[in-house]
């Protein structure tokens, strides 16, 4: 779908915004809200003063279908909140965080009508009456998006902070409000459109993971030919199995071991950067099913408070992402969050990691629950599963295999999907916003005039 462009244009004298629509005002965003007002975190909750405080973790998160039951309440006194109150129509921007996935600077439209303020990780813009909190909303989004806002963001002890008076001061172009009502509808009913397009890869992918682990489970505890004779295995998890395949722990399909990084601090800088490959579990996470490359090295020093596996070894996260498994390609050190198999006379590598895969959510209920999952060899060790003969675990194995680059590739085709449908998405509201298409005349399919109404009003 191509739009046009406005009839006439002139400098913005901002060099990344170049040249817009010759009747729109270019000035800073100060002009255009209250101002930032700070959020508050206030007490623990009494009972008497509690209200509901706005996080960031609240961004996405819509408040009319999961309930207020799932919102943050802290005290905070009616002369605090007072002018701190947040309404339908304001613009709530994250104004400190930390870490890779940070938001800083992000701005999401608050849509709801009960009573609230911000975190202080928050802070509150209201739209001035002559701006629309949606445009508006659209616009900063683009200066987010666009990493225009980049400058304002200064890095402190790990903590990004934004400097909001530094931020108001980038200077934007705007139409007249009643336009910005339209580009707005116009760019609600697109974005609307693609995020609909995108849901579905999403649920694709998830289908896809859903599908990959009932196949492993079924090939693993059924195997591949569906009129062989089957046994009562006598474990819940598995049901009827080959009556010619074995039933057995896997302490006795494979010696298991644990990492090992007995120094503390782990982040101590004199144990990195040496010749010896460190892997820890995001590396397993990261991995298709080979880890074939890695981020951390350990020196000697810090090798000789390490755990060393060989090449060919399976390994297991047992804490963070617990259950992930991957087949290291080279020789590697690592830490006591990882376990390794190395498979027992007539089990195969690769079965095995099939077999341990099926068994993830057996793994996952003998897993202990602090402030995360975590398994250990005591418990991975008692769990049972079925082996078939070693001939047919190969059989096995090449045949999930091919499955599973099957899935891997349409996998791989719904997040290059969503990547562009994302990038479309952006580019969108860019030209919207910036005034690069003119979407004045654009009407709704559901308020479009049909052929018959038009010739009627001819």
């Amino acid at each position: 779908m191509s739009f046009p462009s406005y009839p006439a244009y002139k400098d913005s004298s901002v060099e990344w915004l170049g040249e817009v629509p010759q009747n729109w005002s270019v000035h800073s965003l100060k002009r255009t809200v209250d101002g930032c007002v700070n959020g508050l975190w206030g007490d623990e909750p009494d009972g008497e003063n509690d209200i509901a405080v706005i996080r960031v973790a609240d961004f996405e998160r819509s408040f009319s279908t999961v309930g207020l039951d799932k919102l943050t309440y802290r005290s905070i006194t009616p002369k605090e909140r007072q002018s701190r109150l947040i309404k339908s129509g304001d613009l709530l921007i994250e104004k400190s965080g930390g870490g890779e996935k940070t938001l800083v600077g992000c701005v999401v439209l608050f849509k709801h009508e009960f009573d609230a303020i911000t975190s202080n990780f928050v802070a509150r813009m209201r739209p001035l009456a002559e701006f629309d909190s949606q445009f508006l909303c659209y616009a900063f989004g683009n200066l987010y998006h666009g990493r225009v806002n980049y400058s304002s963001v200064k890095q402190v002890t790990g903590i990004q902070n934004l400097d909001a008076e530094s931020y108001l001061q980038e200077r934007f172009c705007f139409p007249t409000r009643v336009e910005q009502i339209q580009i707005a509808r116009f760019l609600d009913h697109e974005t609307a459109r693609i995020d609909a397009l995108i849901e579905e890869q999403q649920r694709l992918i998830e289908l896809l993971k859903e599908k990959r682990q009932s196949v492993i489970s079924h090939a693993v505890t059924k195997g591949l030919d569906p009129t062989v004779p089957m046994k009562d295995s006598g474990v819940e998890w598995l049901g009827e199995v080959p009556a010619h395949w074995i039933c057995k722990s896997y302490r006795y399909a494979s010696v298991i071991y644990r990492g090992k990084f007995s120094h503390r601090p782990r982040n101590d800088p004199s144990l990195y950067d040496g010749d010896f490959a460190f892997i820890q579990t995001g590396d397993i996470a990261r991995a298709d099913k080979y880890i074939r490359d890695y981020k951390q090295t350990l020196n000697e020093k810090g090798a000789a408070v390490s755990q060393k596996f060989p090449a060919e070894t399976l390994v297991m996260a047992i804490a963070a992402n617990v259950g992930d498994t991957a087949i290291l390609g080279f020789e590697a050190y690592a830490p006591d969050s990882v376990v390794g198999f190395k498979p027992e006379k007539n089990i195969e590598l690769e079965f095995l990691r099939f077999s341990l895969i099926a068994a993830l959510q057996e793994l996952k209920k003998t897993s202990t629950q602090s402030t995360q999952a975590n398994l250990n060899i005591d418990r991975i060790s008692g769990i049972q599963s079925v082996f078939p003969p070693a001939a047919e675990q190969v059989e096995i194995s090449v045949y999930l295999n091919g499955l599973m680059e099957q899935f891997s590739l349409l996998e791989q085709q719904a997040m290059a999907s969503i990547k562009l449908m994302n990038e479309r998405r952006f580019a969108l509201i860019s030209a919207a916003v910036t005034g690069k298409i003119d979407v004045r005349n654009w009407q709704s399919p559901a308020s479009a005039p049909t052929p018959e109404s038009a010739q009627e009003a001819v």
